[in-house]
């Protein structure tokens, strides 16, 4: 049987090196070369192709990286494309499937932190490749993107999680609809007797009046604690990670028929997410570089609202409108610092909505701006400046120094989801600093509702160097 990947990520790399059984794999890819003779081969004996040298009446079956775009001249040419989920569909256990704008990969880790001890492993998008997961495993936790989706045939889950859909990755699915398509298609695979927990928005939605699963509507957090019996007060994370936590509650509850409140409330929220620190001045200031949309933009700036922001805003933004996030705008106190590709278009869009603006090109630049208008920490939290209980554990230097030894996914800088410290900070300095965050009347953001590809390898990288710059100010 003669198989195609397109593509060599971490997806398909993860496929070439597992899955051997039906033979070696050709896999094409544009930093290949055209062979003038035998094409060369990696360590598994599969054949690297350019792109070039795909003939489509010789494949029988092709899988892409998610990430390859359908307009992609291997993607027009495949005749038997299946997806990564579609190749996996043999698996026995049961199948959850998360996925939404926002909040999907929180979700699922916070779901796989609950579930763990029931036999569940956690892979798709977070970072782990179904061919990689164990196949005798009792459940699969897969955070589901809509490339995924987009590609999936056959594959079908058990239950489906879905979070709030709203406007990403235009760019790749063509416009909204087509990524609404993509994100709703699972429901009208599912069989009887399996649930899908999706937003009310689309409770008349073809695709939830036509599915054979149990379809579970909910409102917000409350009308989804409502339904579940649980209570919201005893669950520490707050907005906008309230939600992951009702939702990965609400997974146990319907397998289990438990909700192991104390137990979730253990689980630390990854870096790069609302990272609340201070500078050596002990103004507070905010990595949120994973808002890579629109969406988590807003919520961001709904956390924070009742105080003079200073947003560092830009990047790609995959062909998004962003009229809408700047008609949000007008309900804060805004200062906009723009950044990245778009910082053209970011500016004039101030122009158009009132909205003052520093054209800042880069990150290192923003956060010097920012720090030129931003009022001395005394000002809004001057007692607690005065006890010396700022600018210590939770300073932007000592997040930078606890990072050369934090293990991955932890953060050392204080918990955004609670109010709990991270790493080494005590119970004394968390209630500090979360009274310095609470009491703060400005705060300085990262939350870019763009992507960072344009200036960076990863969002990742843009939260290490924001937090770098602040770490040096003065």
């Amino acid at each position: 049987m003669k198989k195609s990947l397109f593509g060599y990520g971490l997806t398909t790399k993860a496929i070439a090196e597992h899955c051997q059984k039906d033979g070696s794999w050709d896999i094409y890819d544009d930093k290949f070369e055209i062979s003038s003779g035998a094409p060369k081969l990696d360590e598994f004996g599969n054949a690297l192709l350019n792109p070039s040298e795909f003939d489509p009446a010789a494949s029988e079956l092709e899988i892409p990286s998610p990430g390859f775009p359908p307009h992609h001249e291997l993607v027009r040419k495949a005749r038997n494309l299946i997806s990564e989920y579609d190749y996996f569909g043999d698996y026995k256990g049961l199948k959850i499937w998360i996925s939404g704008t926002n909040g999907k990969t929180t979700t699922t880790k916070m779901m796989q932190y609950l579930l763990e001890r029931y036999g569940s492993q956690m892979g798709g998008n977070v970072g782990v490749p179904l061919a990689k997961l164990d196949k005798s495993a009792k459940i699969w936790v897969l955070e589901t993107s809509s490339f995924t989706l987009h590609y999936t045939k056959h594959a079908r889950p058990d239950i489906y999680v879905l979070l709030a859909i709203t406007p990403d990755h235009l760019s790749w699915h063509g416009d909204f609809a087509e990524y609404e398509r993509a994100k709703l298609s699972p429901l009208l695979a599912m069989r009887e007797g399996s649930v899908a927990l999706i937003p009310r928005a689309y409770e008349s939605s073809a695709a939830a009046q036509n599915s054979l699963a149990r379809v579970i509507c909910y409102e917000d957090e409350a009308d989804l604690a409502q339904k579940f019996g649980i209570d919201l007060g005893e669950i520490k994370f707050r907005t906008p990670f309230l939600i992951d936590a009702l939702l990965a509650l609400c997974m146990e509850k319907i397998l289990f028929d438990r909700c192991d409140v104390t137990r979730l409330n253990e689980f630390v929220i990854e870096g790069n997410k609302l990272e609340e620190f201070t500078d050596a001045r002990g103004r507070i200031w905010v990595n949120d570089t994973k808002a890579t949309n629109i969406d988590a933009c807003a919520q961001a700036l709904k956390r924070y609202a009742g105080r003079k922001i200073h947003l560092i805003l830009g990047g790609d933004d995959k062909g998004v409108d962003l009229h809408p996030l700047f008609a949000e705008f007008k309900k804060y106190d805004l200062q906009i610092y723009a950044i990245g590709s778009n910082t053209d278009k970011i500016v004039l869009l101030c122009d158009e909505y009132g909205l003052p603006c520093v054209r800042c090109e880069i990150l290192q630049t923003a956060v010097s701006e920012i720090s030129k208008r931003y009022l001395s920490g005394e000002i809004f939290c001057e007692n607690e400046i005065s006890k010396g209980r700022l600018g210590g554990e939770n300073s932007a230097a000592n997040l930078m120094r606890d990072e050369i030894s934090a293990t991955e996914g932890a953060s050392p800088c204080i918990d955004a989801s609670g109010g709990e410290t991270l790493g080494s900070q005590n119970s004394k300095n968390s209630a500090d600093f979360k009274n310095s965050v609470n009491f703060a009347s400005e705060i300085a953001l990262l939350s870019p509702a763009c992507a960072s590809l344009d200036q960076f390898k990863s969002y990742a990288e843009r939260g290490e160097l924001f937090k770098k710059q602040v770490a040096q100010l003065g």
